[in-house]
């Protein structure tokens, strides 16, 4: 079969195309012919050799990725034949040799979800981890109508995911976004979200002045929430748009540095905040995960989520590294 490997840690021209022999399903597995593999920021750090919280740098050769979306093509000793020729999508767990990036991949029966025929597979793959994670992320955030939200990466895969979500709530968004291209594509998420959405581009000059003064047109003095997965400056300069008793979610650091507010709780104006973590410590247990899949996947079937997706030849996996270390894509990040 068709498979993405790395034989070295390294940059995104490690990962290359390879024949790899078929796997077998094994006892309560079965076997996913894959044509949608997410891709995560998480990847590209495993990639370079580098371990990310409880998982370490993956034994070599690799073939990385959690989450593939596709057709069940042969069951293991155990597995309901009824499975056979179902579409579904299935996150294949926390290891560092996540073996995603496959064109068959073996998955435990209990992490399939079956897929109506109205959901596209690349959407459905987005929603396996990054769907899940929004909605653990929103559980934290609690947005409520009375809210005004600053979200960092609002163009990204999750930050697409929060902007909708709060305005659905009745919230009113402050989205940071990196680019015009970004840009446009927020203020597309939602079009009839008229005065309650503001879109600041992170890349122009003096953008944390202009993200401050768009809270006036939001008919806010301060944002009351800051949902931030990218930390460093961006993430700190966001944090500070919280006024008193403010919630800064945390849900990731994607420059690479933490928020630096989330140390302190204490915002460059001396106004003090609330740090709420979805990972890491002080992160709340979240159950069953399953569960939080599976309402991600019904919210994109029904369309209350738009989601969006930068899709990549499969071959070109490094290609879809790069860009996503750089920033250069919009959306969920999916290989097909």
């Amino acid at each position: 079969m068709d498979a993405i490997r790395h034989h070295s840690y390294g940059p995104p021209e490690t990962l290359v195309l390879e024949q790899v022999p078929d796997p077998v399903p094994g006892p309560d597995q079965v076997l996913v012919a894959a044509r949608a593999h997410g891709v995560h920021l998480l990847d590209t750090t495993l990639r370079r050799g580098d371990g990310a919280g409880p998982l370490p740098a993956p034994r070599l050769p690799a073939i990385p990725g959690r989450e593939v979306a596709g057709t069940v093509v042969a069951v293991g000793p155990g597995v309901d034949p009824a499975w056979l020729e179902t579409r579904v999508a299935a996150h294949l767990g926390a290891t560092p040799e996540g073996g995603g990036y496959a064109r068959l991949a073996v998955a435990p029966v209990a992490s399939l979800h079956r897929l109506p025929e109205r959901l596209d597979l690349a959407d459905a793959v987005a929603m396996i981890g990054t769907g899940r994670m929004a909605l653990m992320t929103l559980e934290v955030a609690g947005i409520g109508p009375d809210d005004v939200v600053a979200i960092t990466a609002a163009a990204g895969g999750l930050g697409s995911l929060f902007v909708q979500s709060a305005l659905e709530a009745g919230a009113r968004v402050l989205a940071l976004a990196g680019g015009p291209r970004k840009v446009r594509a927020v203020r597309g998420l939602v079009p009839d979200a008229g005065p309650r959405l503001a879109v600041v581009d992170v890349t122009a000059p003096a953008w944390a002045e202009q993200a401050r003064a768009a809270l006036p047109r939001l008919d806010a003095a301060a944002a009351t929430v800051a949902i931030d997965g990218v930390g460093g400056e961006v993430g700190g300069a966001a944090a500070g748009l919280l006024g008193p008793g403010g919630r800064l979610v945390v849900q990731g650091w994607a420059s690479g540095r933490p928020n630096p507010v989330a140390a302190s709780a204490v915002t460059p104006a001396g106004e003090a905040v609330q740090v709420r973590a979805v990972v890491g410590p002080g992160a709340p247990a979240f159950g069953d995960l399953r569960s939080y899949q599976r309402c991600a996947l019904d919210r994109a079937a029904s369309g209350a989520w738009r989601v969006l997706t930068h899709r990549v030849a499969f071959a070109e996996a490094a290609r879809a590294h790069r860009e996503l270390e750089e920033r250069r894509t919009v959306g969920k990040v999916v290989l097909g």
